[in-house]
C-alpha cells in the first residue's frame, strides 16, 4: 500500500473493534517505537521514508500530515493546542468529496518529524477509564498522510493520501460500567459506528448496489470523511481486532460479522495525476489518437505521412 501511496494511489487502513480488543496498540497511535510490537502507523512511516530513498533521481515528494479526531461528532485538531474548529466542507470537484476546513497540515522531511506529529496528536486524544479498559479511547482518530510527487519531468505529478484510522471501539453499557459523560460519549460512540455499518451493509450488498441503492454516508462525519475509502477511490484494508475470552464471544463475533460485510465492498481506486498533469495526458492521447488515424489512413489510401 506504501508503494502504490509513492505511485499515487490513495490507501486507507482501518482497525475496528470492542473496547479493549488492541486497535490503539495495533494502530500505533499510542506510538511507541521500536521492537517487534511497533504498531502499523510507526512501520508506515519507516517503509514510507525507505521508498521514497530508493525513488529515481530527480523526483521530488512533498510530504504533509494531518491528525484529527471525532469526538462525540465534533472534529478536533490534534496538532493545534487548545480547541480547534474543523468543519466538513462539500467540495464536488475534490478528492473525496469532502474538504476539512480549518484542519493543519504540516509539513515534514524526516521520519523523526512525522513520529513526533503522530506521538504529539496521540496524546491530545481523549481517553478515559472504563469497566473494560483504564485507557479507553473515547474518539475516532485518523492520521492522515498526504504524498505529491513530482517527476523529473515537471508535468508528472501525482497527490495521494492515506488514512490511518483508530475507530473508538464498539460498547456495551452494562460490560463497560459507564454512567454519566461516559455514558453518553458510549452513545456517540455507538452512533457513529452504526452509521459506518450501515454504509458497509449498504456497499457490501450486490442487490442494493447494483440497482443504485442510496448509502448513506451523510449519516455521520466519519462516514463522510471515509466516504473515498470505502467504496470509492482507495486501497482499503480493514483490522477486525477481537478478543479470545469467552465473556467477549458475543462482541466478538458481532465485529467478525461487520468484516465479512466489509468484504464484499469493491473500491474503485484510480491514478491521482494533477489537474496540469491529466491535462498533459490528455494532450498527449489526443496527438497519439491522432497520428494512429493519420497511419491509418495513409495505409488505406496507399500515400505517405504528412511531415510533422
Amino acid at each position: 500500500m506504501v508503494t502504490g501511496l509513492l505511485a499515487g494511489y490513495n490507501a486507507t487502513v482501518l482497525a475496528y473493534g470492542q473496547t479493549g480488543s488492541g486497535k490503539t496498540h495495533t494502530m500505533g497511535t499510542a506510538h511507541q517505537p521500536g521492537g517487534a510490537t511497533e504498531g502499523v502507523i510507526p512501520r508506515v512511516i519507516a517503509a514510507l521514508f525507505a521508498g521514497i530513498a530508493g525513488l529515481p533521481d530527480g523526483d521530488s515528494i512533498s510530504l504533509r500530515v494531518a491528525f484529527i479526531e471525532i469526538h462525540r461528532e465534533e472534529i478536533r485538531d490534534l496538532l493545534v493546542g487548545g480547541e480547534s474548529h474543523v468543519t466538513i466542507r462539500d467540495a464536488p470537484g475534490h478528492a473525496g468529496g469532502v474538504v476539512l476546513v480549518g484542519v493543519k497540515e504540516l509539513e515534514v522531511r524526516t521520519v523523526a518529524q512525522m513520529a513526533a506529529a503522530l506521538a504529539d496528536g496521540s496524546l491530545a486524544r481523549a481517553t478515559a477509564a472504563t469497566g473494560m479498559n483504564h485507557r479507553s479511547s473515547r474518539s475516532h482518530a485518523i492520521f492522515t498522510i498526504h504524498v505529491e510527487r513530482r517527476g523529473a519531468d515537471s508535468a508528472d505529478v501525482t497527490r495521494a493520501k492515506m488514512h490511518l484510522v483508530d475507530l473508538a471501539g464498539s460498547e456495551r453499557a452494562k460490560r463497560t460500567k459507564a454512567e454519566g459523560q461516559r455514558l453518553k460519549e458510549g452513545i456517540q460512540i455507538n452512533k457513529g459506528l452504526l452509521a459506518l455499518g450501515n454504509v458497509i451493509s449498504a456497499l457490501g450488498d450486490d442487490k442494493r448496489r447494483h440497482a443504485g441503492g442510496h448509502v448513506p454516508y451523510r449519516d455521520s462525519k466519519l462516514t463522510r470523511l471515509l466516504q473515498d475509502s470505502l467504496g470509492g477511490n482507495s486501497r482499503t484494508v480493514m483490522v477486525a481486532c477481537i478478543s479470545p475470552a469467552d465473556a467477549n464471544l458475543d462482541e466478538t463475533l458481532s465485529t467478525l460479522k461487520y468484516a465479512n460485510r466489509a468484504r464484499n465492498i469493491t473500491n474503485k481506486p484510480t491514478l491521482n495525476l494533477s489537474a496540469n498533469a491529466s491535462e498533459e495526458v490528455a494532450k498527449l492521447r489526443r496527438a497519439l489518437a491522432a497520428s494512429r488515424a493519420e497511419v491509418e489512413h495513409l495505409r488505406a489510401s496507399g500515400g505517405t505521412a504528412s511531415p510533422t
